[in-house]
């Protein structure tokens, strides 16, 4: 496998931790932002991957999209006030085709309702990312998130 130079992986690593940060201090909408126009964002159980199964919980097949889908959070659906905390660890450069490089990295969601202060382990898996160098920096050309359970305790309305 081809050796990523520290430069190359340190800006890889800090795009996915300001994608988790902007999640957490809500700021979604900036997420967009670390895409790609044509960036998929795709969040699908561990489950349906492993068999190959293409059903998704979100499937957002552009940047645009992911941001309609955010804009309906924060206007149209109804939901207990809550937020987000990322813990993400491991992340490894496993491979290149071209110029996109493929990245995985393990993540911990945990979820804070804000009217109780109820706090518990919301989701848990692995990012599977393809990322792009681009003159600006590095861009996801694809997110996945692939959780491990099988089911989502509640609606997953804030993306992960």
């Amino acid at each position: 496998m081809k050796m990523f130079c520290e430069t190359h992986f340190r800006a890889v690593e800090n795009l996915i931790y300001e994608w988790a940060r902007l999640i957490d201090e809500d700021q979604v909408e900036a997420v967009t932002e670390l895409m790609l126009s044509d960036g998929r964002y795709t969040v699908q159980s561990k489950f349906n991957r492993d068999r190959q199964l293409p059903m998704a919980i979100i499937d957002a097949h552009s940047a645009a999209q992911l941001r309609d889908r955010i804009k309906s959070m924060r206007i149209a659906n109804i939901y207990q006030p809550q937020h987000y905390r990322h813990i993400v660890s491991g992340v490894q450069i496993v491979g290149q085709e071209g110029d996109v490089m493929q990245v995985r990295s393990n993540y911990l969601v945990i979820r804070t309702m804000d009217l109780d202060g109820d706090m518990k382990i919301f989701s848990t898996g692995q990012c599977q990312d393809e990322v792009v160098m681009t003159p600006e920096g590095p861009k996801f050309k694809s997110r996945r998130f692939v959780y491990d359970s099988r089911v989502v305790e509640t609606l997953l309305v804030i993306p992960l």
